[in-house]
């Protein structure tokens, strides 16, 4: 009976922190793509130009590159749970500086700490919910990013419905902020408690427990030369993940429009096409994983991503396109929570310190990718530029025998 009890209660706690885990990834979605239909009338009221407007929104990558490194070492002094609910708080309260933000380096400051505490809050939360996917003993990480993609939609819908409806920002904002530091504290005691690592028991008094806490700090820090390796792959594939994701968003519409002269009112098409089908690729993602596996699953991803997108360049209709677009989200949707699951996994590292790692690496890639692009597209064409999404698709295929799970590490 005791036992019987026992892991009801368990089962029970699992279950309040995958909904706590669902509430944080629903924030964090929702929170930002609250910002992007305003940042035309940002714009206008600070009287920017083209490129202060990018160089300010690129302080948000650079934010996040800066200090995403940080976040493993405080996921590890504090643990996951605490650091997802601070950053998520934190990172409501800087939205209302982006959005009346009086001067330009206002603006770049708020968009810094945008990817500063995102970068934490997505390290926290992914951790947090490795955690909890760990205690149901089934996959369940990619259900947490396709209510993050749901949310991401949601705001930007209620963020265009409210610069269309002329609710002025300030108080379309302060509504957005609220609501989200309501929902964080909702949760907070709902997130797992106890250490960020199961340990095994150790004895609680004698001779051996001191010998057997020295050790496991042995282990701790110790990390061997294969977990490296994996690291680094891991990473890449997040960098190949991001530039596929980031495609639609980035030069789908330009695509549409440049390079197929489709009317106005298609050219949004292709990110839309994407995210929906990324949604319900993620949706179903955890199932399809258990059932063949994570390398399955994302090599037979990472090629769909790029027969998507080879569709979408080969094609003179800009129906064709849309429907390549639709084919990649699809194909990319798994990628990169799975990646970011392999990470938390990689021996010698602990969950949130793989996590962390792993999605900062990833960062410097998508730096680097989408001005690559562009510099590509303006030497020859987007077409050409383009290009470079198939085999980032391809190279996610090859790397993905990196999710493979870890059956120990070598010294």
């Amino acid at each position: 009976m005791a036992v019987g009890n026992a892991v009801r209660r368990a089962d029970g706690e699992a279950r309040r922190g995958r909904l706590a885990v669902v509430v944080l990834f629903l924030a964090n979605g929702f929170a930002y793509a609250n910002i992007v239909p305003w940042l035309p009338v940002i714009k206008s009221h600070l009287e920017l130009s083209n490129t202060q407007l990018g160089v300010g929104i690129g302080a948000m990558p650079l934010g996040a590159l800066v200090t995403g490194i940080l976040a493993g070492p405080l996921i590890a002094r504090f643990g996951s749970g605490r650091v997802a609910v601070g950053s998520g708080l934190a990172l409501a309260c800087v939205l209302p500086l982006v959005a009346t933000a009086p001067a330009w380096w206002v603006f770049a400051l708020g968009m810094f700490c945008l990817g500063w505490t995102d970068a934490w809050m997505d390290s926290a939360m992914n951790a947090h919910g490795l955690r909890v996917q760990r205690r149901y003993g089934r996959t369940i990480i990619n259900s947490f990013h396709g209510l993050w993609s749901v949310a991401a939609v949601a705001g930007g819908t209620v963020g265009t419905s409210m610069a269309g409806w002329g609710v002025p920002i300030a108080g379309h904002i302060a509504v957005v902020t609220a609501v989200l530091i309501a929902g964080v504290l909702a949760i907070a005691r709902l997130l797992l408690p106890g250490p960020e690592v199961d340990e095994p028991t150790e004895p609680a008094a004698g001779a051996d427990a001191p010998a057997g806490t020295a050790a496991r700090v042995r282990r701790r820090l110790r990390v061997p030369g294969r977990s490296i390796g994996l690291l680094l792959v891991v990473s890449v594939l997040l960098m190949m993940a991001g530039a596929v994701e980031d495609s639609a968003a980035s030069w789908g519409a330009v695509f549409m429009r440049d390079e197929l002269a489709a009317p106005l009112f298609l050219v949004g098409l292709p990110f839309v096409a994407c995210q929906g089908m990324m949604t319900l690729g993620r949706l179903t993602g955890d199932r399809l994983t258990d059932r063949f596996g994570a390398v399955a699953v994302a090599r037979t991803g990472g090629l769909l991503s790029a027969a998507g997108m080879s569709l979408a360049l080969l094609t003179s209709e800009p129906v064709g396109a849309v429907a390549g677009f639709g084919l990649m989200g699809l194909g990319v949707a798994t990628l990169f929570p799975l990646a970011l699951a392999a990470a938390g996994e990689i021996p010698g590292l602990g969950g949130g310190h793989g996590v962390a790692l792993a999605a900062w690496l990833a960062r410097m890639g998508f730096l680097g990718i989408p001005p690559l692009i562009g510099v590509i597209a303006d030497a020859a064409s987007l077409t050409a530029g383009l290009w470079l999404i198939p085999v980032a698709g391809l190279l996610a295929a090859v790397l993905a025998s990196g999710l493979r799970p870890a059956r120990g590490a070598d010294a």
